[in-house]
């Protein structure tokens, strides 16, 4: 959906009233067979918010380009994007439901994070019914990258949706088509339909590990930059390192790229988070974006089906309730 579509096209897509309780059987369903290595569903973008972060960035760009060098050292065999990216994808992604690179982060003190308990974030505090396995397993951490706030769990969006949507594209070329699977799964078990929250940040996150994908073979796609491998004979050679400030951006964040909360997680929303209002008026620009900027994401941005919810952004929420005497 094009971020530029109606509210009430929105509502005739969000999910009909009785998914709370097909999505409270899930969540059960999932509390019970997951490992206890998951610790999250989604973020509490608020919380601690101007607690001031060190930059991660350089931590996890060391991470990453370890990986891309330790694959390309080790190859063997004909020249394969797929098998390279598979590879890459095997050391900072994984086949569980904490990837390898999330959840290193998530426990490393070389990563800066908000200091927020998981069982203390606002997702704790929803009912049960609002927010489902949100309210199991709290919030993820989250970290700061450059000068955007950034959940754990979209490393492991960035690193496994990105493959996904990678191949997908690889078929045919079509990154509309591609998005829509993207948007799906986050319309169903991945999102909203076990947490009450459909996360426009996931899909920016999905969208952006497969532009990581495809940059590391082919020039340009990081504008003004070259392929982060290129082909050598009989092997690959890194000609230059990733940075995940080419990729990550203000609509990662989700407590400004609000999430698209079905009805009961909405009125909880409405009802908490006006506690935060208090530190929103201390610096109100900590939780806006520049309209100039909020424009050219959402027009880059526009294949993904996203579904903004600006009157759910702190400024909304927090200058009627400063206004009342």
């Amino acid at each position: 959906m094009s971020p530029c579509v109606s509210r009430a096209t929105t509502e005739r897509r969000r999910a009909p009233a009785r998914l709370p309780g097909l999505g409270l059987c899930l969540g059960l369903l999932a509390a019970a067979w997951l490992p206890p290595t998951v610790l999250a569903y989604e973020n509490d973008p608020f919380s601690n918010r101007l607690v001031v972060l060190a930059d991660s960035a350089p931590v996890l760009n060391g991470k990453v380009n370890e990986a891309i060098a330790d694959v390309a050292a080790h190859w063997t065999g004909p020249r394969s994007e797929d098998r390279f990216a598979k590879a890459v994808y095997d050391r900072i992604g994984g086949h569980f439901w904490v990837h390898h690179l999330e959840g290193w982060a998530m426990k490393s003190e070389q990563v800066s994070k908000l200091p927020t308990p998981r069982r203390h974030s606002f997702l704790a505090q929803a009912p049960f019914y609002a927010s489902r396995v949100g309210a199991l397993f709290g919030a993820c951490p989250i970290f700061r990258v450059g000068d955007d706030l950034v959940g754990t769990d979209k490393l492991g969006h960035f690193a496994a949706q990105g493959l996904k949507f990678w191949r997908r594209w690889k078929l045919d070329g079509d990154e509309a088509k591609a998005a829509r699977q993207s948007a799906y799964t986050e319309r169903a078990i991945f999102g909203q339909m076990t947490t009450g929250t459909y996360s426009n940040a996931d899909l920016v996150s999905n969208y952006e590990g497969y532009r990581f994908y495809r940059s590391l073979f082919e020039d340009g796609v990081v504008s003004g930059k070259q392929a982060i491998v290129r082909w050598d004979g009989d092997h690959w050679l890194v000609q230059r390192e990733f940075d995940w400030n080419d990729h990550v951006n203000a609509y990662w964040d989700e407590g400004l790229n609000i999430d698209d909360y079905d009805r009961p997680m909405t009125r909880a929303v409405r009802k908490l988070w006006p506690e935060f209002c208090a530190d929103w008026a201390k610096d109100p620009a900590r939780y806006a974006i520049p309209a100039d900027e909020d424009a050219r994401l959402s027009a880059r941005y526009s294949m993904l089906e996203l579904r903004p919810r600006p009157e759910l952004r702190m400024a909304a929420i927090c200058t009627p309730a400063l206004a009342t005497p």
